[in-house]
């Protein structure tokens, strides 16, 4: 632990241009930004009744890369007291000097500057002021306020990764209505089941630094069952898409399967840790994003086909 605090302190190295481009762009955190991005233009499919102007979809992704980046590098900044004490972030740009912590946060002012700007221009207001919104979520509420004092942080402070289909559904329409409201909760839910297995996975990291995790503060079992009833919550509310938005074939097919899949690997993780076997964490994680990826294939396609 001693030599990455004094790593960070150390005169930056001479590094080239592109070693220091991407230094930045990993402050963004591109695969949690991805995840964010793959909910969004699906659900822009969805407010259009079929393929929406293309223009407008390659303006909301990139006004929505750039806000999710500011977010992620907020936090990074914010966490940088954490992050050089855990193994799963030890090679983060602030962590190993790549980037200081002004530059950091002056880059979180712009990117949250700049995509406020853009989306407002590009899209709409309602759709800018969304996304304002969903930074001051993530970064005030969430990393702020939550995530150092209770273990339900990832249940409240998960709401801002829910931002991303209410700003696809506000760039298409320029208002709201319930089949983003709905998807908005599957998000939700789905974020602990999500979650909770990483924390698991990484239990000492998270109690080295007394971030109370409930997949690093309770057992397997505890957080087995806390898995099961989340899943089955998203896969739920899924669900009650079908009759709002009068959804087809595609998509119903894919809730009821891919849904069954994502609960019994929540129950795998629940049956391992009661019966005292490596209960397989990342197993569930993995599961999760890939549940959560071709639920939101099957929202973009189903518009798109007459049955």
């Amino acid at each position: 632990m001693t030599s990455r605090v004094a790593q960070t302190r150390q005169p930056p190295r001479p590094r080239s241009l592109g070693r220091t481009v991407r230094a930045y762009v990993l402050l963004t955190k591109p695969r949690v930004m991805e995840l964010l991005l793959v909910s969004t233009v699906p659900v822009m499919f969805l407010a259009a009744g079929g393929l929406p102007n293309l223009w407008l979809v390659a303006a909301t992704v990139a006004g929505g890369a750039l806000s999710a980046g500011s977010a992620a590098a907020f936090n990074m900044y914010l966490d940088r007291d954490i992050d050089v004490r855990m193994h799963r972030t030890e090679n983060r740009p602030l962590v190993t000097g790549e980037v200081s912590p002004r530059g950091a946060l002056v880059f979180s002012w712009v990117l949250a500057v700049v995509s406020t700007l853009w989306l407002w221009l590009m899209t709409n207001a309602l759709a800018a002021a969304l996304s304002a919104f969903a930074i001051f979520f993530y970064v005030v509420i969430y990393t702020m306020i939550l995530k150092r004092r209770t273990e339900q942080n990832i249940v409240w402070g998960g709401i801002a990764g829910c931002f991303p289909v209410l700003i696809g559904w506000a760039a298409v329409t320029g208002s709201l209505d319930w089949p983003p409201l709905v998807l908005f909760v599957v998000i939700f839910l789905w974020t602990p089941p999500h979650y909770w297995p990483l924390s698991m996975k990484y239990k000492r990291d998270y109690d080295d630094v007394d971030v109370p995790m409930l997949g690093a503060r309770r057992d397997g079992s505890q957080v087995g069952m806390q898995v099961i009833l989340y899943t089955w919550a998203t896969v739920a509310c899924s669900l009650l898409l079908i009759p709002i938005a009068q959804m087809g074939l595609v998509y119903t097919v894919s809730a009821v399967v891919f849904g069954g899949w994502f609960a019994y690997e929540g129950h795998l993780l629940y049956s391992r840790a009661v019966r005292g076997t490596a209960p397989q964490p990342m197993r569930v994680f993995h599961a999760s994003i890939t549940y959560l990826t071709l639920l939101f294939v099957a929202v973009a396609v189903d518009p798109l086909l007459p049955f």
